[in-house]
């Protein structure tokens, strides 16, 4: 049966809707990706307890979600520009080269204004919605990752040490957006996260180092040359770790169980850098970071909770 000239066309504009509904789920698909969701969700998650540490009563709901989109979108700002940066960089590994970016699915100029379009409206709706302290801090943290920390990493394995100061702000940010100010409280939440990540990352580097060494990046390990070392800062920064972590407790941010629970991912978390120092190799290697990714949920889970039951 032939179709009449109206059905026809009909089909034809279900098709095209069609294909145009399926080419926006693929570009937002590719900037999810280019978001770093999992990373995001961690970000998220620091802030949340943040806030929840600095808060003594009268928990405001509604500011903690207005900070945590607008700092949601400044950390996906943060990624995009970052892998803006390092596409070239990117393409040349391994573990990078299918993204978005290197592979061509988004082109340069598009993931540039998106990334600056996002952290430009965090910056603004952070000033309107939750404080202005909070605002500048979180656009200082997206500029020092994406414009001092990146450019690094090509010309010093001290680039860890920097990329450090902006991976321990969001529980800082969490503190701000609660109180509108920097005290001792936020000193220690970002002491326990900046020390937490320099086995993790070193685990990730070792892994990795091939590839990092073939990208031209100089992390720690990359040069092949010192072992040794890369162990012993592991082992070095777990070990304050330990007492960074009960500084919290000291300060009457939680109290004894908190400390009990910090104690004993401390220790294991101390016991998988020993094992890595002792026998590095990419086994070990994974191992410690496996371990330090189940650590800091931990940690912060025991110190949220711990702080809701002494507010109580």
């Amino acid at each position: 049966m032939n179709q009449s000239p109206q059905s026809a066309a009909t089909l034809a504009v279900d098709a095209g809707h069609g294909v145009l509904a399926n080419g926006l789920r693929e570009r937002l698909a590719e900037y999810v990706t280019l978001s770093k969701p999992r990373i995001g969700t961690m970000v998220l998650v620091s802030v949340a307890v943040g806030f929840t540490v600095a808060t003594e009563q009268g928990f405001d709901l509604r500011t903690l979600c207005a900070a945590l989109f607008g700092i949601g979108l400044s950390a996906a700002a943060s990624s995009i520009l970052n892998q803006w940066y390092e596409r070239e960089t990117d393409a040349r590994m391994v573990r990078t080269a299918n993204r978005p970016l290197p592979a061509g699915r988004v082109s340069e100029g598009e993931a540039l204004r998106m990334g600056v379009a996002l952290a430009v409206v965090s910056t603004i709706w952070l000033a309107a919605t939750v404080n202005l302290m909070t605002a500048v801090l979180t656009l200082a943290t997206c500029v020092m990752y994406v414009g001092v920390y990146t450019p690094l990493k090509p010309v010093t394995a001290a680039c860890t040490t920097i990329g450090a100061v902006p991976g321990a702000m969001p529980l800082v940010l969490g503190w701000t957006a609660a109180t509108g100010e920097l005290s001792y409280g936020a000193l220690v939440l970002f002491a326990i996260l900046y020390v937490w990540q320099f086995p993790h990352f070193l685990a990730i580097a070792w892994i990795y180092q091939d590839q990092y060494r073939g990208a031209g990046l100089k992390m720690l390990p990359a040069d092949g040359q010192r072992p040794a070392l890369v162990g012993l800062v592991a082992v070095a920064h777990a070990m304050v770790l330990l007492p960074v972590t009960l500084w919290a407790r000291s300060l009457g941010l939680a109290g004894d169980a908190y400390a009990l629970t910090a104690i004993i991912l401390g220790c294991w978390y101390l016991l998988a850098t020993v094992r890595f120092a002792s026998e590095p190799n990419v086994q070990t290697a994974r191992r410690l970071l496996w371990t330090s990714l189940a650590h800091l949920p931990m940690l912060l889970a025991a110190l949220t909770i711990d702080h809701v039951r002494l507010m109580r």
